[in-house]
């Protein structure tokens, strides 16, 4: 079965950066593109960033342009997202999924998400 598992959250100072990993198992991996979204307490769900199969297309959301990094390494089936500048605002749950256009997640699953908290 499909297993995603979003690790390397913690507590950040604004300003600070953070190098967030997701695993991926149960299917190939390096057939698909991949995204990261968030969810900050008490909204929904969204988007932040995503990258093609092979690396060659990257997309962000405005909120986090010039600030994220998306990557991946397909031989280890993990998708990255390097945080920097971090602000309050991106105080949120990460996960990844696999993505289709505009963000469209594949999997129903979402899996284990990981916590980024910034703050003073």
């Amino acid at each position: 079965q499909v297993q995603l598992a979003a690790s390397g959250g913690g507590l950040v100072q604004p300003g600070g950066s953070l190098r967030l990993s997701c695993a991926a198992s149960g299917f190939t991996f390096s057939t698909y593109a991949m995204g990261w979204f968030r969810q900050a307490p008490g909204k929904e769900r969204e988007p932040v960033a995503a990258i093609s199969w092979n690396g060659a297309g990257i997309s962000y959301v405005d909120s986090v342009k010039g600030r994220f990094t998306i990557s991946r390494d397909n031989a280890k089936n993990t998708v990255y997202l390097q945080m920097s500048s971090l602000k309050s605002d991106d105080t949120a749950v990460y996960y990844c999924n696999a993505v289709r256009d505009n963000y469209r997640r594949v999997f129903e699953v979402w899996g284990q998400g990981t916590l980024v908290t910034v703050s003073p």
